[in-house]
């Protein structure tokens, strides 16, 4: 009973917070310039800073255990790499795949991990050594599927502006016009010819996004400093933790305001299966491995929140700033947010009968 209070207690409030973002945006109160703004804010600054000062307080010399790590990491790169072939077989609407890779896979690890662990144990044990585990992991996987799906999608839009202006010039005649459209036929067939080339910027895009990616460098520079035992006066310290509080309300309010429920109903499929993947599928394949292996108590309960904890409000800011599909990343951040309440609930319940955790 005291998992699912707490459970509730934990996620409920996160769902109420985007629900205010989507009333303010209807009364309008905020506009989406506010908000495209405040998207912008909390990817570059907030959500960097609230990384940051979780890591750099931590003490992972202390905890460090390379089976956890490793299982860790070999995890992530399983669950990315799988659920992204899985989409490239199945999912036909090639503008979604990025968006539903990374929504099903990135949990609220930094955000949930440490408060829900210490609320069971007094103490943020292993959550930690997860984040940084996995983590930086969710990011890179993600902002690579991110700039493949985004660099065709905006490839292509471009090219089908071309077409648009060209066709709707009023004053030339039908044999420019057919020429223009020939023309225009020839760039696509020679797209098409060139797609190595366009594979190898795109993967040379996916490397530089990914050093200059915003939330990758708070936790590079968190986990020096944790290293380092760097301690910051106290001003710059609060500062720092002011600015870190910004990071998930605002993050939530922009989810909520930026949900068309219209739009979002139009992908409730692929949002119903990817939030089957994240708070129940992953957690059903890969526990009884963490088990085997022979996981108990904290460990256990990372490994759960890696897995099973709602899609992090960080997969919207992503989506939102790479071009990507940010409705259905809403949707499947709402629906995993509202449900999780449930599961993480049934999950603690299933560990602790079998006296696991």
């Amino acid at each position: 009973m005291d998992s699912f209070i707490y459970s509730i207690h934990s996620t409920i409030p996160i769902f109420l917070v985007m629900i205010v973002g989507w009333i303010i945006k209807k009364c309008q109160i905020i506009d989406d310039n506010f908000v495209s703004k405040a998207n912008k804010y909390v990817f570059h600054v907030a959500l960097p800073v609230l990384l940051y000062k979780d890591l750099s307080k931590a003490d992972f010399v202390s905890q460090f255990d390379i089976a956890f790590v490793l299982f860790c990491v070999i995890v992530t790169t399983i669950m990315f790499l799988g659920v992204w072939g899985l989409t490239e077989l199945f999912m036909k609407e090639d503008t979604m795949k990025g968006a539903f890779v990374q929504a099903s896979c990135r949990s609220s690890a930094a955000i949930l991990g440490i408060a829900f662990i210490q609320n069971m144990y007094s103490d943020a044990g292993m959550a930690p050594l997860m984040i940084l585990a996995a983590v930086p992991l969710f990011n890179i996987f993600s902002v690579v599927i991110l700039t493949f799906k985004a660099h065709k999608e905006v490839f292509n839009h471009q090219i089908d502006s071309t077409f648009h202006i060209n066709t709707d010039s009023t004053n030339i005649d039908k044999i420019n016009l057919n020429t223009n459209k020939l023309d225009i036929n020839i760039d696509k067939r020679n797209i098409n010819a060139n797609q190595s080339n366009y594979n190898k910027k795109a993967i040379r895009q996916s490397c530089i996004n990914i050093v200059k990616n915003p939330i990758i460098i708070g936790i590079f520079i968190g986990f020096i400093a944790s290293l380092a035992h760097i301690k910051l006066p106290v001003i710059f310290d609060k500062t720092i933790e002011s600015i870190a509080q910004t990071a998930t309300p605002m993050a939530l309010l922009c989810i909520g305001a930026g949900f068309e429920g219209k739009k979002a109903i139009k992908k409730i499929r692929p949002t119903l299966i990817a939030a089957f993947i994240k708070i129940i599928g992953l957690a059903a394949l890969f526990l009884p491995v963490a088990v085997w292996m022979g996981f108990r108590n904290q460990e256990l309960v990372a490994i759960l929140i890696m897995l099973a904890s709602p899609t992090t409000v960080t997969a919207y800011v992503m989506a939102k700033n790479m071009y990507n599909d940010e409705i259905l990343t809403s949707s499947i951040v709402v629906v995993t947010t509202f449900l999780s309440s449930i599961t993480l609930t049934g999950w603690i319940y299933i560990l602790r009968s079998f006296n696991l955790i």
